[in-house]
Formats: C-alpha cells, sequence, structure tokens
C-alpha cells in the first residue's frame, strides 16, 4: 500500500501544524482558565470561538468530511494524518469543527437525513453554530450490545413519545447543543436488529430532563461533558425520525466506523505528544549523576514507544485505505483491530512519559493525566474492547468452522 501524500494533503499538515504550534498550544491552559469556576458548563471560554474564527479563516473547516461540497472532500487515508496531528491537543478537535461526536451526528445527517433535518440541523453544525449530542448508553443494561437498549419510542399519530434514561451523553452540557441524536425501541417484536430506530430530539423539547453530567477519573470535560438524561414524555414530529422506524441498528454501525477510526487517528496524535515530551524531559533531567537519557531503562521506553506508535500508525491506515477501497463493512476487522490496538498502546506510551516526569507527571500541569484518563475511556466507548476482541476472532474462525 502506498500511504504517501498528495500536495494537498502535504499542504494541509504544514498548514495545520503551524496553526497548532501558533493557536492551539499557547491558549490550552487560556481555555481553561476561562471557563466558570463555579459552573464549569455555564459559558464557552471566549479563546475558543476566536480560535474557530481563525481555523475558518484558514480554511483549515471540517476536514472529516469526505463530501467535496460540505467538507475537504479528502479520504480517510487522506484526512488520517490531519486528525492525528489533531489529537495532540485536547481541545484542538473543536477548533476545526472536527469534535466528536458531531462529526459522527453530521455524517449521520449527510448521509440518511431529510433535506429539511440537513436544512435545520446539519447546516448550523457544520457551520460551528451549535453542538449535539449521541444517546445511545443506558444505565440499565449492557450497552456493548447496542440491540439492548431500552428507551421506549412509540408512534402517536403524528409524533413520537420517549421514556427512559440515557447516559454518557457526550457533549449535552455544553450550553450550544442543540440537538440529541436518540437511539430507542420502536417495535420490542420485530426482528433483534430492526426493534431500534434513530430520532432527532431538540434539547429544549419538554421532560428533557439533563439530571447530572459524568466526571471521567474526577474530569468534567467542561463544557462539554458527559450527561445523564431522563426523557419522560418527550414529544417530537414524527418527521423527525432518522431514515425510517426499524432502521437505529443499520444508522449506528454506519455511523461508528468513521468515528472509531477518527477516535484511533486522535489517539496516535496524543501518543506522539506524550512521546516527545518524554524525550524533553529526559535529556534535560539528571538522576544519580547522569541525565535520564542515558538511563538504559529510559532508553527502553522510548524505543518500544516509537515502535508501538509506528505499528499503530501503519493497522490505522491500512484499516482507512481499505474503507476507501472497499468499504467499511469489508474492513471490519481492520476497524475492530485498530480500535483495540490505538488506545492500549496510547496508554502504555503516556504512562512511560508519566513515569518519566515523576510527581509532576500525574499533576495537571501537564496534559498527560487528562489524556490517560480521556484514553482510557476508548477502550469502552464505541465498543468495548472484548466486542471487538470477539469480531476478529469469529472473522479469523470463520473460514475454519466452514470447512469443518
Amino acid at each position: 500500500m502506498d500511504f504517501s501524500y498528495n500536495d494537498k494533503v502535504k499542504r494541509l499538515q504544514n498548514e495545520l501544524k503551524l496553526f497548532m504550534s501558533e493557536v492551539i498550544f499557547p491558549n490550552e491552559k487560556k481555555f481553561q482558565q476561562q471557563l466558570d469556576p463555579i459552573d464549569r458548563f455555564s459559558k464557552i471560554p471566549p479563546v475558543m470561538e476566536e480560535m474557530k474564527r481563525q481555523a475558518k479563516q484558514a480554511g483549515l473547516w471540517n476536514l472529516f468530511l469526505p463530501d467535496a461540497k460540505e467538507g475537504a472532500g479528502l479520504t480517510n487515508v487522506e484526512y488520517a494524518p490531519l486528525c492525528e496531528m489533531m489529537g495532540r491537543s485536547a481541545i484542538a478537535p473543536e477548533v476545526f469543527n472536527c469534535n466528536a461526536p458531531d462529526t459522527g451526528n453530521m455524517e449521520v445527517l449527510v448521509r440518511y437525513g431529510t433535506e429539511e433535518q440537513k436544512e435545520k440541523w446539519l447546516k448550523p453544525l457544520l457551520n460551528g453554530e451549535i453542538r449535539s449530542a449521541f444517546s445511545m448508553t443506558e444505565p440499565e443494561v449492557a450497552s456493548s450490545d447496542a440491540t439492548n437498549v431500552q428507551i421506549s419510542i412509540k408512534r402517536i399519530g403524528d409524533e413520537y413519545v420517549i421514556n427512559g434514561t440515557k447516559w454518557w451523553s457526550s457533549g449535552a452540557g455544553d450550553p450550544r447543543c442543540r440537538i440529541l441524536i436518540v437511539m430507542g425501541k420502536t417495535d420490542p417484536f420485530a426482528e433483534k436488529h430492526k426493534q431500534q430506530s434513530m430520532l432527532l430530539v431538540p434539547i429544549d423539547s419538554t421532560g428533557v430532563e439533563v439530571k447530572r453530567m459524568l466526571p471521567v477519573f474526577g474530569y468534567d470535560d467542561a463544557p462539554h461533558g458527559h450527561a445523564e438524561i431522563k426523557f419522560n414524555q418527550v414529544r417530537v414530529p414524527a418527521t423527525n425520525l432518522l431514515l425510517g422506524e426499524g432502521r437505529g441498528f443499520e444508522i449506528a454501525q454506519g455511523r461508528l466506523g468513521p468515528g472509531r477510526i477518527h477516535h484511533c487517528m486522535r489517539t496516535i496524535g496524543a501518543a506522539e505528544r506524550a512521546l516527545e515530551l518524554m524525550c524533553e524531559r529526559v535529556v534535560g533531567r539528571v538522576a544519580f549523576g547522569k541525565p535520564l537519557a542515558n538511563q538504559g531503562v529510559v532508553r527502553e521506553w522510548i524505543a518500544e514507544s516509537r515502535i508501538e506508535i509506528e505499528q499503530a500508525r501503519l493497522l490505522t491506515l491500512k484499516a482507512a485505505a481499505m474503507m476507501d477501497t472497499v468499504g467499511n463493512k469489508v474492513a471490519k476487522k481492520e476497524i475492530a483491530m485498530i480500535k483495540v490496538i490505538a488506545p492500549r498502546m496510547a496508554l502504555r506510551v503516556i504512562d512511560r512519559t508519566i513515569q518519566a516526569f515523576g510527581a509532576e507527571g500525574v499533576s495537571d500541569d501537564l496534559p498527560l493525566a487528562a489524556m490517560f484518563a480521556g484514553i482510557r475511556t476508548l477502550r469502552i466507548a464505541d465498543g468495548p474492547d472484548e466486542v471487538h476482541l470477539e469480531s476478529v476472532a469469529k472473522q479469523e474462525l470463520k473460514p475454519y468452522l466452514n470447512n469443518g
């Protein structure tokens, strides 16, 4: 496979690298300082909107979207190095309007939305004027199996009525969040994978209650956040249905393929930043009479980290290339593999870097602790490791079982 980049991608890489250096990294601490100290979900740090304005002006906007009309028209392979760069900072993806869950929600609307739905919700999302959330996970069932969702969606006349509770609805804490994509059960008696449907639910609908924001290892991820939401007799027009009744699982599968690989791309970027920080640290820090960089174990950390990052990047690019050429369905094994490999790799690299920094590594003076917390969730989010491992094993065994 040839993973060399064309002139357009090289230009975007150079522009993005410069923007990260001059705009993103210098404003990371400012972003945190501008959050409201009392209610961290009450307002958006002004520096975020300023950075978004600059990114738009620079043409670094909606790079994730392969649709050339609305996005940059990049393939998955072309977007990979750009997404990786964004993963080096927790605040970067939003600056370029390439942040989850908005990217996945926009892709759903592009692929499955009606013209009316696109005009009302996709357009402002593409412009970065509003935010969105994706509500699938539920507290009372094992949501690693999406067919388990129990929230009730019933058709009554020209409306759907929703009852139940969702949690880990990432993005719902943002004061700009206007729309939720909710996956629920419309027909409990249908075939297993056709019981579910997806609805567009405005967050200000009567009966929608954001009960609490859920922290991740103590990090609230404000103002984005992860919400527990109760739906009590929530009514939305029947025209808010996506694609059709019983098509929810189908939409979820179509949404999660690109989302999973985007997470992996960003995770590789985080690992690269961690390795850079490790190298900078160990060449300038002396312990027991010599720089840490001269300690054999530290050199092993660096070498292992580089090897693991390169392995993960190559598998990610292979998966991306297959998605571009043979489609997400055929590439499902590669997507599953990289979804397991990338977070595990990044956690090892970040852990080594924390060790190199000692006490400072676990503090909020560096991005390492927050990176570790966030990436640890990716071993659960968008399908836990065990589900993906089962999928890979099933596909590996298939020809043997068929011949048996």
